[in-house]
């Protein structure tokens, strides 16, 4: 894979932070600034996995590493019978599966933890559980701040939404209120305008945080960074310099347990909706005024309104659609996409996908954006490339011929979570050779400090109040938009089969991609 190298006011706070680390003089502690507002988090889908995998684990550092209020309490809601204690063996029991568990101050945490059955159903529920609200959070003194986090299907969301509003719990009269939204944020635009219109019964736009935990990786914040707070890339982040933009997110692993819903969603539901467009929207959009949420907002939506229409009467020349079959995946055997438990037999959902968009506006008119994104490919990777531009003279025509390999820019989210910029340099000796050489930053050299995760850092930001790094409705709406037309053609097209090229497991999908993309490792196969 040689062409991609080897392996509101929290947010002004958090810039401020960001300068300090540049300018080598950081802070003791990065986390927070001040202390938190007292607050009950309350999860739904408690007893699901999302919970045991990551919200549990998430809070638990933050506990352990200072980043939650000096009061809080977390609140399990779900359909399954259960009590306070059995919900804390459970969690106990997730978080010593998942990580190290700190048992020294596991007590701690735990006595916080309390659970409450619920039917999604019925409105009785939800006063039940504002009236187990109100008495814990007058016993611990939490006072009426509320986090109501959504970790479950999503065809349950508006259910809940409504459920909360009825029952008086999405109301701001005693303590802000606010409602942590997973994605998918609907199937098509019609379901996400319809999923708004539901949340918006009981909650404002302020209130509600849909969570895109890509966005909350480190080294994705540090982009802007890279970009703004530095004046030797931005005069070249432009179509005078850059040829094209790479922006992948690659998985070794398959469906696992989400075949219900991937076979339904497919890869372009799945990745490119969402997170594949924000990481767009990072690399393409223009400074903001200032460093605030809506801001930074708007000027993603610019670069969304921005986006060329797909040519969906010759979208196979744009696109490339695979599914993986059987391989092997670091040496041990990997099954085929339909040979995966609740997959059809005759599935055409895509697991891999390669697309060139294009951004029409002033900056970026005529340069191509590659989005790829596919399951049980070679490696778990998450990169962009900015591929600039090769010289523009014969200086070295007789001695280098035609070719000199151009400058590239590599930012690293996983694993390496890093920024490499590839040049070209004389190989010692007599004779006039040039080699490619790399300079690297580590994210991680030199830090000392705890180490956020993605679902860390938008918890800590939903109780912050800060929006940046959350998905805006009107964000939602332009990348459906741009994308259900897509969709509605590869879904019906009679010619679809054919169009869906098998790839083993293991590899770097479909040897056609390398037709839209040259430079990616799968055309060699």
């Amino acid at each position: 894979m040689s062409d991609f190298g080897g392996q509101g006011g929290a947010g002004e706070a958090a810039l401020t932070r960001g300068a300090a680390l540049l300018n080598g003089d950081a802070p003791a502690s990065c986390l927070l600034d001040g202390p938190l507002d007292p607050c009950a988090i309350v999860i739904f889908g408690a007893s699901g996995d999302l919970t045991a995998r990551k919200l549990i684990p998430a809070l638990y550092n933050l506990f352990i590493n200072q980043g939650l209020p000096e009061a809080f309490l977390v609140v399990g809601a779900a359909r399954t019978a259960m009590g306070d204690e059995q919900f804390r063996d459970k969690m106990r029991e997730a978080l010593g599966r998942h990580q190290n568990l700190d048992e020294a101050r596991w007590p701690e945490f735990a006595r916080r933890l309390h659970y409450q059955e619920l039917d999604y159903d019925q409105d009785d529920s939800y006063a039940a559980l504002a009236q187990r609200l109100e008495y814990l959070c007058r016993e611990q003194g939490v006072g009426g701040n509320r986090v109501f986090n959504l970790a479950i299907p999503p065809q349950l969301y508006a259910t809940v939404a409504r459920g909360l509003g009825r029952a008086g719990l999405a109301g701001e009269e005693r303590g802000w209120a606010r409602l942590v939204v997973e994605k998918p944020f609907g199937h098509d635009l019609a379901s996400a305008e319809e999923l708004d219109r539901a949340i918006a019964e009981a909650f404002q736009e302020h209130q509600v945080f849909r969570i895109d935990h890509y966005l909350a990786k480190e080294t994705v914040q540090n982009v802007l960074l890279l970009r703004f707070a530095n004046a030797i890339f931005e005069p070249l982040w432009n179509r005078n310099y850059v040829d094209h933009v790479i922006i992948m997110a690659t998985e070794t692993l398959g469906v696992e347990h989400r075949a219900g819903y991937y076979e339904k969603a497919g890869v372009l539901r799945d990745m490119f909706q969402n997170h594949m467009m924000q990481l767009l929207s990072l690399i393409a959009m223009e400074p903001p005024s200032r460093y605030g949420a809506d801001r930074v907002r708007d000027e993603k939506t610019k670069v969304f309104r921005s986006l060329r229409p797909f040519p969906v009467d010759h979208v196979y020349d744009h696109l490339v659609l695979g599914q993986y079959g059987e391989g092997r995946i670091k040496g041990k055997p990997a099954p085929a996409y339909r040979a995966e438990p609740e997959v059809a037999g005759d599935s055409l959902s895509p697991t891999f996908a390669l697309m060139r968009a294009f951004v029409d506006n002033w900056r970026w008119q005529g340069v191509p954006f590659y989005l790829v994104s596919g399951k049980r490919l070679q490696a778990k990777r998450t990169r962009m490339v900015i591929q600039f531009k090769e010289v523009p003279h014969s200086l070295f025509r007789e001695t280098l011929g035609e070719h000199i390999s151009a400058n590239r820019l590599t930012l690293g989210v996983h694993p390496e979570e890093d920024i490499t910029l590839t040049f070209q340099t004389k190989n010692p000796g007599a004779r006039l050779c040039l080699r490619s050489v790399k300079m690297l930053f580590d994210y991680k050299q030199g830090h000392e400090g705890p180490l956020l995760d993605a679902y860390e850092k938008a918890l800590l930001d939903c109780m912050l109040g800060d929006h940046m790094l959350f998905w805006r409705q009107d964000g939602i709406a332009l990348t459906w938009s741009y994308l259900d037309p897509i969709l509605r053609r590869c879904e019906s097209c009679d010619q679809r089969a054919g169009r869906l090229h098998v790839y083993p497991a293991g590899s770097w999908g479909p040897p056609e991609a390398g037709r839209l993309l040259p430079a990616w490792p799968g055309a060699a196969q």
